[in-house]
């Protein structure tokens, strides 16, 4: 099978949306690289498969993968989660996520799109080709971040970025946007994103309800984002929006 990072430059794929915060647009999922003087961290790690292009993203940054403080989880789906396993095994990197989402990022819980129900949708070419991404990226075998620990407020404050995390359970139990606030930026994860391969549209969109635990709660919990200030959205699919969060949450809405 043709390997699923084929193609991918990172220089068409790395940006600075805002300061200190490095958004990189993977082949089918993204992560952010936070830094300030106190060292940097990673905001998710994309698919397994994706392991080499998360290295050479801090390389190019010329940074230690090694020296990563932390690697925050927004939640547990093995296109978020892909290399956090590996950064805590090879390097000692803390694996940090919500309370709520410890025990799927551990690998205790699964909330994730089941087989059957891509299976009785394979027949649209868009839904088969996201099918096939997904497994050559390796999420079949995917390996969970056993050693994760749930963060605290403290904890977060500590880090790079000083991110702030806020509870969106629906699309898993414990999902979170994580909030930059000296950066003016805001992690969304899937709570929602810009684009997706499912999608044939661009812009602030929920996922395909398949992908959300609890689809209605999903939408829902994204009302808990109202008077967050932030001008900068980081999706976890699709490209970065630099807009007001309220604007994009009305797109959202519209």
């Amino acid at each position: 099978m043709k390997h699923p990072t084929r193609g991918w430059k990172l220089s068409a794929s790395i940006s600075q949306p805002s300061p200190g915060v490095l958004f990189v647009e993977g082949p089918a999922s993204n992560w952010l690289v936070v830094r300030d003087d106190s060292g940097f961290m990673l905001i998710d790690s994309g698919y397994p498969a994706d392991r080499p292009l998360v290295l050479e993203s801090i390389r190019h940054l010329g940074l230690r993968p090694a020296d990563a403080r932390a690697m925050l989880i927004t939640h547990g789906h093995v296109d978020h989660t892909g290399s956090a396993a590996y950064f805590s095994e090879a390097y000692g990197t803390p694996i940090l996520c919500a309370p709520e989402e410890l025990d799927h990022v551990q690998g205790r819980e699964k909330h994730q799109v089941t087989f059957g129900q891509v299976i009785v949708r394979a027949w649209r070419p868009r839904v088969f080709r996201w099918m096939m991404h997904a497994i050559r990226a390796g999420a079949i075998k995917a390996k969970p971040a056993t050693r994760a620990q749930a963060w605290s407020t403290e904890t977060l404050k500590n880090l790079p970025g000083k991110p702030e995390a806020v509870l969106l359970p629906g699309h898993t139990p414990g999902n979170v946007a994580i909030v930059l606030p000296d950066a003016g930026a805001i992690a969304v994860g899937d709570s929602f994103v810009t684009g997706h391969p499912l999608s044939q549209k661009d812009g602030p969109q929920m996922l395909h309800p398949m992908y959300h635990a609890d689809p209605a709660g999903a939408l829902a919990a994204t009302r808990r984002l109202d008077g967050i200030d932030a001008s900068v959205v980081l999706p976890g699919h699709g490209s970065a929006l630099r807009m007001s969060l309220a604007d994009a949450l009305a797109a959202l809405r519209s």
